[in-house]
């Protein structure tokens, strides 16, 4: 599921393309999380997560995990790097010693040991600790996202709602098939206004923060066009799935009431 397109992606059918072309098929969960998402049962290769967001769920640690799922073959002749020697370790060819596991222990090695990312014991603790309520927080995050994604689609001065759990998405049927237990907690909308509308409504709000993260148990509210890809030229922002007067909402675990309050007001003042 990207963001901020929002986009399902149909991992069956990629996964049959990737596997004629002798390709691993590499999804970022981040936005579904593994809760409502397991794409490696629907043919993934290597699945990855930032667990800055949805998995530890407070915004407090930076992270990322990698999941191999130990059954691609890397020796078709595509991948040098596991069919060859490693000159820094003494000549290892991954895949003779390491069969499927080749990837993930190259990861290992070379990224995390010689490389040093890797996150501190208190970081690694803090996700933990927010990975044992991911069951819980997902499903509300899903169920408050839906119901401010119809009551945003209600609003005479909202341009357009984007949330794959709206039957009006065109990703409605995908969500349904691989995302039954909710479609986690991002909601896209534009303000009839434009830019300048958008842009003063996430400076509106009240109960929404603005912040460029997403997946934290507070609800967030950004408007990428002025701040996260202001680098970018109009048609470089389109080519992202940002568009002028784009909104993006991560919707946390307040009481849904309250965060259509904040928004009616803040589309109010603007």
């Amino acid at each position: 599921m990207g963001n901020p397109k929002l986009d399902v992606l149909d991992i069956e059918s990629i996964s049959k393309i990737a596997k004629k072309a002798k390709l691993p098929l590499i999804v970022d969960n981040t936005v579904a999380t593994p809760y409502l998402l397991k794409p490696i049962n629907y043919g993934a290769d290597i699945v990855i997560h930032s667990t800055t967001k949805y998995i530890t769920g407070n915004g407090t640690s930076i992270g990322g995990i990698i999941i191999d799922a130990g059954n691609f073959d890397w020796s078709s002749g595509l991948f040098d790097e596991f069919t060859e020697p490693s000159a820094g370790y003494h000549g290892l060819v991954y895949h003779d010693v390491l069969g499927p596991a080749a990837f993930i222990a190259k990861v290992r090695i070379e990224g995390l040991r010689d490389l040093g990312s890797a996150p501190s014991p208190f970081n690694c603790f803090q996700t933990i600790q927010g990975l044992e309520t991911l069951s819980v927080r997902i499903k509300q995050h899903s169920k408050n996202a839906l119901k401010v994604a119809e009551w945003l689609e209600k609003q005479s001065q909202v341009a357009w709602v984007n949330y794959p759990g709206l039957k009006s998405s065109k990703y409605y049927d995908l969500s349904q098939k691989y995302l039954k237990d909710g479609q986690s907690g991002i909601v896209t909308f534009g303000l009839k206004g434009g830019f300048d509308s958008a842009k003063k409504l996430t400076d509106s709000t009240k109960i929404f923060s603005l912040l460029a993260n997403f997946g934290d148990s507070k609800s967030l509210i950004i408007h990428p066009s002025s701040t996260t890809h202001q680098q970018l030229n109009d048609e470089q922002q389109k080519s992202t799935g940002v568009t002028s007067d784009l909104v993006r909402l991560s919707i946390g675990l307040e009481d849904p009431d309250d965060l259509i309050d904040d928004l009616k007001n803040a589309i109010k003042s603007v």
